[in-house]
């Protein structure tokens, strides 16, 4: 069974830094990908990190480039969303997300979210 189990989140003064931890399980594909959303009060869920498995290459929404960085130890088992200078409008829940090809589309796993409020 596949689970995803998000922490870090938390309360931090505009400028600065938090780093969420996504620890995966259940996990036997090979070719998946570990993104981030966000999901901010009377807003549309935003993807803001993609973590590709199978090319270790990594997308980043326009907002948070430069500021967040995503990354995985060295298992893979982990992903960790380090975020820098951070502002009140990255205020959201956090979620992990697990996304695997299939032949009838993306299977989509998530967990169960973590709250970042950024104080100005």
């Amino acid at each position: 069974e596949v689970q995803l189990v998000e922490s870090g989140g938390g309360l931090v003064q505009a400028g600065g830094s938090l780093r969420l931890s996504c620890e995966t399980s259940g996990i036997t594909a090979d070719d998946y990908s570990i993104a981030w959303f966000r999901q901010a009060p009377g807003k549309e869920h935003e993807g803001v990190s993609c973590l590709s498995n199978s090319d270790d290459t990594t997308y980043y929404v326009d907002s948070v480039k430069g500021r967040f960085t995503t990354s995985s130890d060295s298992s893979k088992n982990t992903v960790f969303l380090e975020m820098n200078s951070l502002k009140p409008e990255d205020t959201a829940v956090y979620y992990c997300n697990l996304g695997i090809p299939s032949h009838w589309g993306t299977l989509d796993y998530w967990g169960q979210g973590t709250q970042v409020t950024v104080s100005s």
